[in-house]
C-alpha cells in the first residue's frame, strides 16, 4: 500500500491538491558522508621564520648533503651492478650465496648511511619479523617517497614498485637488486600479474626474499589509513604491520595528489637541521581461517590494527578517488568534489569505475555555474529543463541526503543509483514511451509529451517546448521509440518522474478494484468513460473524488 499511498499523493498534487506528498528513502548509515578530512591534500605553509631558517640552514646543509648523498649512491651502484649480474636482472629466481650476502649486507649500510646524510633521526620501534616468522611486511601510511627508510630496516626485502623507477638513474639500479614485484598502471594485466607474482614468492620452498607492500597504493596526508588493496592478503600468510611516523613541528616530507611537489618535499627537507621519522614493527599478525578465504576482511581487520597503534580513523577512500579528486579538477570543480569513498559506493552499490566517471561528467554539467561544486534546486530544475514545482522539489530531496538544500557528487551517484537506475530499465522505458503515446502510432507528438508532463507535476500552463526539441535530434517535431530510449538513458533524472506516473496509472487502477469490489465490474471500458486520451490523467466526478478521498484515509 506504500506505492499506493504515494501515487495518489501525486495525483493529489496533479489535481493542484493542497497535501504535500512525502516521498519515503531511508538514509542508510553507511551512505553517510565520510567523517575525516581530503587524505590526498598536504599544504606546507611556511612563515616569515621557517622561510629564513630554511634559507640559512639550505646554504649550508644542502650542498653537503648532496654531496653525500651522490657518494653514498655512486659507492652502492657497482654493488647493485654486481648482484644483477651474470643473468640475475629478470628476476626469474631469487639471489643466492655471495651475491645476496654480499650486496644485502653492503646495500643495508649504505642505506642506513643514505638516510643520514639527508639528515633523518629514525627511531626503530620492534623487531622485523624473519621470513619464516612472516613472509610480508605491509607499511602504512604511505604519505611520501621517503617511506624507503622502512624497507632499509626491513632488511631490505623485495618492494612493489612501478616499472618506471626502473628508469631512474643510479637508483633504478639499486632498486633492481632487491628483486622488486613490478607493477605497470599501463598494463590491464598488471593487478594480476602482481598477485600471482605475490602468491608464487610466498612459497616457503623457494628462497625469496621477504616482500614489502604499502597496501594503500598511493600517498596520504597521514590523517587516516585509507583502503587497503588486497595484494598483500590474498596469500593468506601471516604479515608483519609496519607503521611509519614523522614526529616533526614542520612537516616537508609529505608528498600527495595536491600539494608539495617532489623537488619541493626534497629541497625543503635537506634544509631542515635535521627530520625526525619512527619506524615501528607490530606484533606479527596470522590471519584465520575466515580472514584467509576473505582477503578483504583479512586487510581490513590488519588496517584496524595499525589505525589504532596510530591513533587514526580509517576511511573507504582508495586510489580510485585520486583520479576522481583529479578529473573533477580538471572539470573547474573543487578537487573535493571527487571523494565519494569510491570502495564503500562501488561495493554497495555494485557501481564500476567508468560509470561513475561518466557521472562525474554529468554532475559538473549540472554544477557548472555553481562555483562551490554543489548542485541547487534553481540548477536541478534548468538542468531538466522544468520549473521548480513541488514534484521538482521532491525529486530534489531524495537525491539531497542529507538535507541542506544541494547535492553533492556523492549525492548524485548515490541518487541515480538508488532512485533512477533502477528505473531506467529497457522495459520502463517501453512503458513510459507507451505512456506519452496517448494514439498509439509509434510517434510522440509535442502536444502528447506535454500533457503527460503537466499532469505529472501538476502544472497544467507548462511550456515544455524546450525539453521536447532537445529529445527530438532528427528536427521532425516527432519522437521515435529510438530518440526517447536514447534521452532516457542519457538523463535518467527523469526516470524517477516517468516511473511514479506509471506508478499513478497502476495505483488508480487498484483503487478502482478496491472500490468496486462489492460490485460487478462496468461493461464499458475506462477509456471511453472520458473523452481524453486513455493514459491521460482526468478529473473524477465528484463521487469518485469521495470514493478516493474515503480510501486514501484508509490507507
Amino acid at each position: 500500500m506504500t506505492l499506493c499511498t504515494e501515487a495518489a499523493a501525486l495525483a493529489g498534487a496533479s489535481a493542484m491538491a493542497q497535501a504535500p506528498r512525502v516521498f519515503t528513502l531511508p538514509r542508510q548509515h553507511s551512505f553517510s558522508p565520510p567523517q575525516v578530512l581530503n587524505p590526498f591534500v598536504q599544504e606546507t605553509r611556511l612563515d616569515a621564520k621557517d622561510k629564513s631558517r630554511a634559507v640559512l640552514f639550505g646554504l649550508i646543509l644542502l650542498p653537503l648533503r648532496t654531496l653525500g648523498m651522490m657518494l653514498i649512491l655512486l659507492t652502492a651502484w657497482p654493488f647493485a651492478v654486481l648482484a644483477t649480474s651474470c643473468g640475475c636482472r629478470n628476476g626469474g629466481a631469487p639471489l643466492a650465496g655471495w651475491k645476496r650476502s654480499v650486496s644485502n649486507t653492503i646495500l643495508r649500510f649504505l642505506g642506513h648511511a643514505l638516510f643520514f646524510a639527508m639528515g633523518f633521526h629514525a627511531k626503530l620501534k620492534g623487531r622485523p619479523a624473519s621470513r619464516a616468522e612472516a613472509t610480508i611486511f605491509t607499511v602504512a601510511p604511505h604519505s611520501t617517497f621517503f617511506d624507503g627508510i622502512a624497507c632499509v630496516f626491513a632488511g631490505l626485502p623485495s618492494i612493489v614498485s612501478r616499472t618506471e623507477n626502473l628508469n631512474v638513474p643510479l637508483l633504478g639500479r639499486i632498486l633492481q637488486a632487491l628483486q622488486p614485484i613490478l607493477v605497470s598502471r599501463q598494463d590491464p594485466d598488471s593487478r594480476s600479474n602482481t598477485i600471482n607474482e605475490i602468491s608464487r614468492r610466498t612459497n616457503p620452498e623457494e628462497a625469496w626474499p621477504q616482500i614489502l607492500v604499502f597496501p594503500e597504493g598511493t600517498c596520504t596526508n597521514r590523517s587516516c589509513l585509507i583502503t587497503f588493496k588486497q595484494g598483500a592478503f590474498i596469500p593468506g600468510v601471516p604479515v608483519q604491520p609496519v607503521v611509519i611516523r614523522y614526529p616533526n613541528k614542520l612537516d616537508t616530507v609529505t608528498w600527495t595528489w595536491q600539494g608539495n611537489t617532489f623537488l619541493k618535499a626534497l629541497l625543503l627537507t635537506l634544509c631542515q637541521p635535521y627530520t625526525n621519522v619512527e619506524v615501528e614493527f607490530l606484533p606479527v599478525y596470522i590471519p584465520t581461517t575466515e580472514e584467509k578465504n576473505s582477503p578483504v576482511l583479512f586487510a581490513n581487520n590488519v588496517r584496524c590494527k595499525m589505525a589504532g597503534a596510530l591513533d587514526v580513523p580509517v576511511t573507504d577512500h582508495t586510489y580510485e578517488d585520486c583520479r576522481l579528486m583529479l578529473s573533477a579538477g580538471q572539470l573547474t570543480l573543487p578537487m573535493e568534489a571527487g571523494l565519494v569513498e569510491f570502495t564503500k559506493i562501488s561495493k554497495k552499490l555494485n557501481l564500476k569505475w567508468d560509470g561513475i566517471r561518466d557521472q562525474l561528467d554529468q554532475f559538473a554539467a549540472i554544477a557548472s555555474a555553481s562555483k562551490g561544486g554543489r548542485i541547487r534546486i534553481d540548477e536541478f530544475a534548468r538542468h531538466l529543463k522544468l520549473p521548480v514545482s513541488d514534484v521538482l522539489k521532491e525529486l530534489f530531496a531524495l537525491f539531497d541526503r542529507n538535507g541542506d538544500g544541494t547535492i553533492d557528487f556523492r549525492e548524485y551517484v548515490i541518487g541515480l543509483s538508488v532512485l533512477c537506475d533502477p528505473a531506467n530499465t529497457e522495459e520502463t522505458i517501453q512503458m513510459a514511451f507507451k505512456l506519452f503515446d496517448l494514439d498509439d502510432d509509434g510517434v510522440i507528438t509535442e502536444n502528447e509529451f506535454a500533457a503527460v508532463i503537466r499532469s505529472s507535476l501538476g502544472l497544467p500552463d507548462l511550456d515544455v517546448s524546450k525539453l521536447f526539441k532537445e529529445i527530438d535530434e532528427d528536427k521532425t517535431n516527432k519522437l521515435s521509440y529510438d530518440e526517447f530510449k536514447d534521452f532516457a538513458l542519457k538523463h535518467p533524472e527523469y526516470a524517477k518522474l516517468f516511473t511514479t506516473y506509471l506508478e499513478l496509472q497502476r495505483c488508480q487502477v487498484q483503487m478502482q478494484s478496491e472500490i468496486d469490489d462489492h460490485t460487478p465490474p462496468p461493461k464499458t471500458p475506462v477509456s471511453k468513460k472520458s473523452s481524453g486520451p486513455k493514459n491521460k490523467i482526468h478529473p473524477q466526478s465528484s463521487e469518485d473524488d469521495n470514493s478516493g478521498a474515503s480510501d486514501k484515509k484508509d490507507d
